[in-house]
């Protein structure tokens, strides 16, 4: 019984996830397609606030996975290895630019772009890589044994789609709980479109999920067909109360609501596969590791989610309540950039000289933002390759070749960011000391 466990805790820990990472997401995601850059720069500080506790959650399912059900992890891992890594390097690009937009005295629209670019990419992968699962992985003795390429199928291009209107809805959702102003009153009226969208993506995934995955639903068991039909019900309890909740108040009902119909979306996903993990026959007693593992990981993993789960409790707690500008910037607004009238809340051109500057400016920090994005994806793919030179199995570059090509990056960029330094690149005015 130990592997129900082990299967509670991965769950648990993509359904943290799916909620906490999803409304980051989102929020990246709407904030391509909002011309206000006050309201970017708002979107951006409001996830800068627990953006690291939330995707904690995806490490602890990867360990779980890891630990507990190696056989899962052996074909799902090799099966979804190039989405899987995307993923990775757009969760990467994304929290630096995070940091740098919220260290940035202003609004920085290049790092306003890789916020949002890879909010998307990220939110694509991660639903390319739950449609392949479900429309099923080749696999023998617990082991991946397909292309590169078995992951991307008309069914997971779906999912990717649906994940995306889920991040988004969830991300509305958030805004409207937190913010004010324009933007509280932008999200509330997002709210209904996208769900009545995720209703779609949910009606389409479900008619096709009977197609994608090969296995066979036993929905003539009663208790399956009855726990799949309670959470449908809840599911939809929770999308009506979510609609009637956008655009008024109380501001956390929306929230709630999503998150308790993406709760219930998941629980209804899982009556009508379990025991099945990876379709067609993949079960959880074939791929589940010995006892002694199980035990380990349950008390191990275990331990570690209330702990994960009083680190986010904490951040809500600090940062609860409205966002609010404070009360210098939203008296002088142009403080929020620098001096530049950029950053305002209406998305109106500004003068000719102001642009003219700000292009400037944005040429001085092109060969440093390229040159730090370019070091830091080399260091990765260095890593990743690392992984099979330590297994013994590569031939392209050994240990000793890993440190000196980390040594020299590290040169690089110490001498890079001295020569920014002495040419005045980091210096701000002193009305921004």
């Amino acid at each position: 019984m130990l592997e129900y466990a082990s299967y509670a805790l991965v769950l648990f820990a993509l359904g943290a996830y799916l909620l906490l990472d999803g409304y980051d997401l989102g929020i990246g995601i709407l904030s391509l397609f909002d011309r206000s850059d006050l309201r970017r720069k708002e979107y951006n500080e409001l996830i800068a606030t627990a953006w690291d506790a939330n995707e904690s959650w995806l490490i602890l399912a990867g360990v779980a996975l890891w630990a507990g059900l190696p056989s899962v992890y052996a074909t799902v891992l090799p099966g979804l290895y190039l989405p899987l890594v995307v993923m990775l390097l757009a969760i990467v690009l994304r929290g630096a630019a995070i940091e740098l937009q919220s260290a940035a005295p202003g609004y920085r629209r290049g790092w306003g772009l890789v916020f949002g670019l890879s909010s998307l990419v990220a939110s694509l992968c991660q639903g390319l890589g739950a449609g392949a699962v479900l429309s099923g992985l080749p696999h023998h003795d617990g082991v991946f044994s397909g292309g590169t390429f078995d992951w991307f199928t008309p069914y997971s291009v779906l999912c990717a789609l649906g994940l995306a209107a889920v991040h988004l809805l969830a991300g509305a959702a958030w805004l409207q709980d937190k913010t004010v102003g324009t933007a509280h009153h932008r999200a509330g009226r997002l709210g209904r479109p996208l769900l009545l969208a995720v209703a779609a993506a949910a009606v389409v995934l479900a008619l096709g999920l009977r197609l994608a995955d090969p296995q066979d639903f036993r929905f003539d068991e009663p208790l399956r067909t009855t726990l799949f039909g309670l959470a449908v019900v809840a599911a939809a309890v929770c999308w009506g109360v979510a609609w009637f909740g956008f655009g008024r108040r109380p501001d956390w009902r929306p929230f709630a609501a999503v998150a308790g119909t993406e709760a219930a979306g998941l629980l209804a996903l899982v009556a009508a596969t379990a025991p099945v993990v990876v379709p067609p026959d993949l079960t959880l007693r074939a791929a589940a590791s010995p006892h002694g593992s199980q035990l380990f990981l349950v008390i191990g993993v275990g331990g570690c989610v209330p702990i994960v789960l009083a680190y986010n409790i904490y951040a809500w707690w600090v940062f609860r309540g409205k966002f609010t500008w404070p009360a210098a910037l939203t008296d002088q607004p142009a403080a929020l950039t620098g001096g530049s009238p950029a950053l305002t809340d209406s998305a109106g051109p500004s003068d000719t000289a102001a642009r003219e500057h700000a292009a400037d400016a944005a040429g001085s920090r092109a060969p440093v933002v390229v040159r730090r994005v370019l070091l830091t994806l080399l260091a990765l793919g260095t890593a990743a390759v690392s992984q099979d030179v330590f297994g013994g199995v590569a031939t392209w570059i050994d240990p000793a070749g890993i440190a000196v090509f980390c040594l020299t990056a590290l040169a690089v960029w110490i001498r890079s960011d001295r020569r920014s330094a002495s040419a005045g690149e980091f210096d701000f005015p002193a009305a921004e000391r």
